[in-house]
């Protein structure tokens, strides 16, 4: 069997190892592919399994690749198929759906502490002597913002919105949360579901962790946004388009919204033509909050054992049933 990693230094860039996939078959893994349909067409060749992060695989590659029987998405969204297309070629189409849950809602809580107090724009201020200079024994340059008691603003109360309410909660701050699936057996008397309207208006901080759908698309523009608190903050680890960054943008050079930190934009890498690039108190990351090593352990561990299911006949985490 031949196996093919279309762009594996994303998840792997070498810390890592593909021992857990190569046992199946003759594995070859490209750290990246170019994304012209021809590059990816000639990559694949004639391999009966690949692996894709980003790589697109649209219907006109997946014609011109017959011997393709299973696609492993090393990625919780799988957008990047056509797994419609697929379905019709007889193509199995897996994602990783559980890997990150922790990285993400640990990270969604570093930017709103960084939000609140600036710690890297603070210690490089030292660095540069303002702490040398400065005639008083401290100072600081952002206002410097407590938790406890505020409102936190979930939108999306899944696996991963629910593992951040559990860190923020011991931060001391009561959760408000938005999802069209309720569970109340998770509502305590710091926890409870509210409508959007009700979370818009009573959130000091708001985080994103839902799917990107056509519900959600968008779901932070300046409607929404006129709608929340004044000084609120924004934080989206989740998906670049559920956010209309020129709104976001302009909020923020108002002041409306207070900060906001995203790991995640429209388009990625980010376009240097981003409004968010010339916001005021905006933190942008890489699209890394799902990175830690831990993390991408699993996914690479999820990613074997569903290869290993396909190949009995019993498929898991099938995307295109």
């Amino acid at each position: 069997m031949k196996i093919v990693v279309l762009d594996g230094y994303t998840l792997n860039p070498g810390d890592l190892n593909w021992d857990g996939v190569k046992q199946f078959g003759e594995l070859t893994v490209h750290d990246r592919t170019g994304f012209a349909p021809e590059n990816v067409i000639k990559t694949i060749g004639d391999a009966e399994v690949i692996f894709t992060n980003k790589t697109p695989l649209p219907k006109a590659v997946l014609e011109k690749v017959p011997s393709v029987k299973y696609i492993g998405v090393l990625a919780t969204g799988y957008n990047v198929v056509d797994t419609a297309a697929a379905k019709e070629l007889g193509i199995k189409v897996t994602n990783i759906p559980t890997y990150g849950t922790t990285a993400v809602a640990q990270f969604s809580m570093a930017l709103l502490l960084e939000l609140c107090h600036h710690v890297g724009a603070h210690a490089e201020a030292v660095k540069n002597g303002d702490w040398t200079n400065c005639v008083d024994f401290c100072f600081w340059n952002y206002p410097l913002i407590e938790l406890a008691g505020k409102n936190l603003g979930l939108i999306g109360f899944g696996r991963i919105g629910q593992a951040t309410a559990k860190v923020a909660q011991a931060f001391g701050l009561n959760i408000l949360a938005y999802d069209s699936y309720q569970n109340p057996a998770l509502e305590s008397d710091t926890c409870k579901y509210v409508s959007l309207d009700e979370l818009l208006a009573q959130s000091d901080f708001i985080s994103l962790h839902c799917p990107l759908m056509d519900s959600t698309m968008g779901i932070i523009n300046k409607d929404t946004i006129a709608r929340m608190k004044d000084g609120v903050m924004i934080i989206n680890t989740s998906r670049g388009p559920l956010v209309v960054e020129q709104d976001l943008c302009d909020a923020l050079n108002s002041g409306k919204v207070a900060g906001a930190a995203v790991d995640v934009v429209s388009a990625e890498p980010i376009a240097a033509s981003n409004p968010l690039l010339q916001a005021k108190n905006c933190i942008i990351t890489p699209h890394i909050a799902w990175a830690p090593k831990e993390s991408r352990s699993r996914l690479m561990n999820i990613a074997a054992d569903n290869l290993a299911a396909f190949i009995i006949g019993s498929p898991v985490n099938v995307v295109n049933p």
